[in-house]
Order: C-alpha cells, then structure tokens, then sequence
C-alpha cells in the first residue's frame, strides 16, 4: 500500500473522529463533540454506551426551538415517547403543553424539551445512576448548543440528573438556583400533577401554576433587558 492510499484513508470524507461514540459509558464525550443537534441525534440513534440502547426503540432526542430561551429537562422517555422518538408526547407532555399555554409558552417560539436519558428505561423505571452518567455528555451538548437562558427541572431524577442535589422536589420547587451560570427551576414532573389532580391552594397544581407564572415573568425580564 502506498503512502499516498494510506494518508487517504484518514482524510476527512472518510473518518471523522466524531464519528467514534466511546461505547465505554465511563469514557466522556468530549465538550464541543456535536456542531449541531442533528449530529448529536444521529449518534444518540445508534449509541450503546449504556443496556439501554438495547432495548429501545428510538432514541428520544428532543422538540421545540433550537433557540429557546427555555429548556425543560424530564427523566427518561416512556412507551409512547419510545414508540415517536419525541419526549413529552403522552398524558404528561400533554398537560405540559396545556401549562406552558397556560402562560403563553410553546415549543415552536419559547421551549426546547428533552430528558435526562434518551432511552426509555423498561417498564418505565427510574434510570440508574450508570445510565444517568452514561447519557450527560449528550445532555450538556445539548445545553450548550441550544444556550436556553432558564432551565426547569421536572422532578427529583431531573434535579439530581443535573445538579446533584438529592433533596425532594418538595422542598425546592419553585425556588431558582444556579447551576453552571444559568438559572434552573425545578418543578413538578406533570405525571405528579396528573397523580395529584386537586387545585386547591397550596396543592401541587396551584403550586405549579405559582411556579409557572414566575418563569413567565423571568422569561419577560430577560427579553426585555436582554
């Protein structure tokens, strides 16, 4: 083989070291991995860094603006986001929807959603802390490629996915945090909501929609001050 032929093989038509997902989950994706989402989704489609790309059936990647000023994070696809391949699509995408309408937010102008995990965990389970880890680098690429302003955190899994703070949503939700210089909320997962469907004053509902009003209003101050 010449020279010549063997410094083709590596030119970049044929090899790109993106192209290379480290299987190990122990292994990080390197910052600045993904120059879009679209190649961060093409990868996530045929990764096995934890079991569960084995039994997936899509990866669930995410929706809405990929210059939202708002990210919401979820814990992991169910059956019917594993069935799409988009996240927040079932009973509790639905009435996620139905909240952000609430207060004039929507996935095509203001939000972008997506989950800890990519993969749905089976019979719905929490994802472990392997896969958790396993998936982050995925996570934080797509953080920093869409650069939301404000993250919400939906649920203690979301929270401690991204910040490490164990405590329970019931103690924090509501309250804004900071977590490698952006401001993060955590609040309710909506299948809670779905669970606790009571509005009442002090109820997880009326509190949701306290919680949802004062992003409403974090998201109207930094339009308007840039």
């Amino acid at each position: 083989m010449s020279n010549d032929t063997q410094l083709s093989l590596f030119n970049e038509s044929s090899f790109n070291q993106k192209d290379l997902i480290p299987t190990d989950s122990k292994i990080p994706i390197p910052a600045d991995t993904y120059p879009t989402i679209d190649d961060l989704a093409q990868h996530c489609r045929i990764c096995q860094r934890c079991e569960l790309g084995k039994t997936r059936t899509h990866a669930v990647v995410g929706r809405g603006n990929l210059q939202a000023t708002i990210m919401i994070i979820g814990e992991a696809p169910g059956q019917q986001e594993d069935e799409t391949g988009l996240p927040f699509v079932g009973k509790s995408g639905q009435l996620l929807d139905k909240i952000l309408a609430s207060v004039e937010l929507n996935t095509d102008n203001d939000v972008y959603i997506c989950n800890i995990v990519k993969c749905r965990p089976p019979e719905n389970r929490v994802p472990t802390l392997d896969e958790m880890a396993a998936c982050k680098p995925y996570l934080l690429e797509q953080i920093r490629l869409v650069n939301p302003k404000i993250i919400l955190l939906t649920g203690a899994t979301a929270v401690k996915g991204v910040t490490g703070d164990k405590r329970p949503i019931t103690k924090i939700r509501g309250q804004w945090l900071e977590w490698s210089g952006r401001l993060c909320m955590p609040i309710f997962h909506p299948s809670y909501l779905l669970r606790n469907p009571a509005k009442e004053k002090g109820k997880p509902k009326w509190l949701m929609w306290q919680d949802i009003q004062a992003v409403r209003a974090k998201f109207d101050e930094i339009r308007n001050h840039g």
